[in-house]
């Protein structure tokens, strides 16, 4: 079965760095879309970055832009995000997300996983 799982979260002071990883297995991961959500108490998950499935291709949050960094290892399984800079409002649990393909044309198969707690102190 299909499975993500995060890990690289912690605590961390303001400007500091994380780098979370995601480990996939269950499909053929470079057939995968991959991204990052985050989510914080209260509010809604909102889209971090994507990375394309070759890794050619990223997409970002303007929160982020130029402080995180999404990349990928098809070799491996693994998608990665490197947060540098960090803020109190990158306070969040972030969350590991994978689109790929189905058996069916048009349709398409999306995974979460379990998250991992970032917390940043002022």
């Amino acid at each position: 079965q299909v499975q993500l799982v995060e890990s690289g979260g912690g605590l961390v002071q303001t400007g500091g760095s994380l780098r979370l990883s995601c480990a996939a297995s269950g499909f053929t991961f470079s057939s995968g879309a991959m991204s990052w959500y985050r989510q914080a108490p209260g509010k809604e998950r909102e889209l971090v970055a994507a990375i394309t499935r070759r890794g050619e291709g990223t997409n970002y949050a303007d929160s982020v832009k130029d402080r995180f960094t999404i990349s990928r290892d098809n070799a491996n399984n693994k998608v990665y995000l490197q947060m540098n800079s960090l803020k109190p409002e990158d306070t969040a649990v972030y969350y590991c997300h994978a689109l790929l393909p189905s058996d069916y044309e048009n349709r398409y198969l999306e995974h979460w996983g379990q998250g991992t707690q970032v917390t940043v102190s002022s």
